[in-house]
């Protein structure tokens, strides 16, 4: 709900990047001041470009725009009156929107190509001088405690292919055929480039013993007994040779992001402040000289109010209001009426042809909120399920079985459920909505359009609001393409 709601406050405004006229300086005049707080030129231009781009449907004039922007401005003196900024959970949330886009300013690419190389040199300094090696081996397992008759068998057995190799037997054919390691055995044994630390002590020992196209005679691991040849040795290659993957470890590992935490870290310990001190301070220093950032950091700080105002002012309100929605129900009904009959009540399937009548019996005299609840506690009310329920209002079209034995459609699709071979349908029909209820996600969205303009008159009579139209009518703005 939050982003959804989020998403409507940046379809009424969202700032953009001013021009690179106005960015060097060029004529900004206030065009407009709501609550003696003025709004520049570049602010108005360019919220009207973003929002009347190709992909919106309905594009709005200047002079259109004009109420729309002038209603959310006074929906954030609104918030701010109420004083919404103040909320921990708003400041923890604007934060992490508005940090998002300040952080990666902390560094920059000299200080990513530092870590690229840290993280070259760790990994040679962990190599070492032995350098990489590129092992293949044929593995008989004995697994944990095995008996001595299993040791016996998987050392003959070892001993036996080492005497293959040694005449000059193929040892990828081998290892495909003899390997208990599934992983490598398909690829003829090969297990890939290690380097110390990274596999079983007694493997690795024996591992770096051997030159390149040497073969081991069976080695004992806490695994079984392996035969090892060693395909290729080598060690690693110089950083700039390495450096596009290493960048690509960065960028897909999220490391780019702890290293502008790390700066931040870094930053506040030497200045004794906190990382928030910081992070607002570096906010503001970015807003002072790129206008992008002062709009973008801006949108997420009224977007946020605007939310939290409106949920609280009109969509929150209006959900909760029950007295207030039946008022308008009955105040409006007409509005309501349904071009076709629909049908109020359940479709449902039983395992017993007994529970076909005991279903409608248990709801029967009872209100239809109510049914639900009713159904759950005393057909499926443990872990044996009796009836499969669907609940709702349904128009000709919605559910098969409701089609055929309350609209009466010969040919109508219903879909059985494996297991309850029984079905039923209850309720009644239908010719125009008899409760709220009925409609309800229809009225709450006019009440909410209701609430939405009272609240709105409320503020442009508390708000003074002055739009220098002389500025107004003479602009001529292309949309963003």
């Amino acid at each position: 709900m939050r982003k959804q709601l989020i998403n409507f406050s940046l379809l009424i405004i969202t700032f953009c990047a001013i021009s690179a006229e106005t960015a060097k300086g060029q004529d900004n005049p206030t065009v407009m001041t709501i609550n003696g707080k003025p709004v520049e030129l570049s602010e108005f231009v360019y919220s009207y470009k973003k929002n009347n781009g190709p992909d919106v449907l309905e594009q709005k004039t200047v002079k259109e725009y004009v109420d729309l922007f002038v209603n959310y401005k006074l929906k954030v003196e609104a918030a701010l009156d109420a004083k919404y900024d103040t909320l921990a959970s708003y400041n923890k949330e604007f934060r992490q929107y508005r940090d998002q886009q300040v952080l990666p300013t902390l560094i920059n690419d000299a200080d990513v190509e530092n870590e690229a190389l840290k993280i070259y040199q760790d990994t040679k300094d962990r190599i070492g001088p032995d350098g990489l090696v590129l092992p293949e081996h044929i593995l008989l397992m004995t697994g944990q405690n095995p008996s001595d008759s299993l040791m016996n068998a998987s050392k003959q057995r070892a001993d036996s292919l080492y005497a293959e190799l040694k005449k000059g037997a193929d040892f990828e054919e081998l290892a495909k055929k003899y390997s208990q390691d599934p992983g490598s055995a398909q690829r003829g044994g090969e297990i890939g480039w290690i380097s110390k630390g990274q596999t079983l002590k007694a493997f690795e020992e024996a591992a770096f013993a051997l030159k390149k196209g040497d073969v081991s005679k069976p080695v004992l691991s806490e695994v079984g007994y392996h035969i090892i040849k060693m395909k290729d040795r080598k060690q690693l290659e110089p950083y700039d040779s390495l450096r596009e993957d290493i960048m690509k470890f960065i960028e897909n590992r999220s490391l780019r992001k702890q290293i502008a935490k790390n700066r931040l870290k870094s930053i506040a310990e030497s200045k004794g402040e906190t990382e928030e001190q910081v992070m607002d301070a570096r906010a503001d220093s970015i807003a002072a000289i790129d206008q992008d950032m002062k709009y973008l950091i801006q949108e997420y700080h009224d977007g946020l109010l605007l939310y939290e105002a409106s949920n609280r002012e009109v969509w929150d309100k209006a959900a909760k209001d029950e007295k207030g929605l039946n008022k308008f129900f009955k105040k409006n009904k007409k509005s309501y009426a349904w071009d076709e009959p629909r049908f109020k009540g359940i479709a449902y399937h039983t395992k017993d042809a007994a529970d076909v009548e005991a279903v409608k019996k248990a709801v029967k005299g009872k209100k239809f909120g109510e049914w639900a609840q009713i159904l759950r506690t005393t057909f499926n009310n443990d872990s044996v399920l009796r009836i499969r329920v669907e609940k709702g209002i349904f128009k000709r079209g919605d559910n098969g079985l409701v089609d055929k034995m309350e609209f009466g459609v010969a040919d109508a699709k219903v879909k059985t459920v494996k297991g309850f071979p029984n079905d039923g349908v209850y309720g009644k029909m239908l010719k125009a909505p008899e409760e709220m209820g009925d409609v309800r996600a229809l009225v709450v969205a006019d009440y909410q359009e209701q609430l939405e303009e009272q609240w709105v008159e409320q503020l442009r009579a508390k708000y003074p609001v002055e739009v220098k139209w002389d500025i107004i009518d003479k602009l001529t703005i292309t949309p963003n393409e």
